[in-house]
């Protein structure tokens, strides 16, 4: 019986969440672009007021960096020290 309630309640959330499921993808990945536009940007050329804090972050988001500048149309590394393609 509880197995029966546990699969009515995951076919619930199915049927609740599946409409918005791209909807919110989309969101998320356009919040990572620009957050890693932000982490980036001081590489990049471009004035970053937030680069002191940002820099830390930098060797944790470099496995992410191939897929992002690949997805901003960028064919090959716009860093010239960095060359991941």
């Amino acid at each position: 019986m509880i197995e029966k309630i546990k699969s009515f309640l995951e076919g619930l959330d199915e049927y609740y969440q599946a409409p918005y499921r791209s909807a919110l993808t989309k969101s998320y990945q356009e919040e990572n672009d620009f957050f890693m536009l932000m982490a980036f940007a001081e590489s990049l050329g471009v004035q970053n007021p937030a680069s002191f804090y940002t820099i830390e972050l930098l060797p944790f988001l470099l496995e992410e960096f191939h897929a992002w500048h690949k997805r901003m149309g960028m064919q090959h590394s716009p860093i010239e020290h960095f060359g991941c393609c």
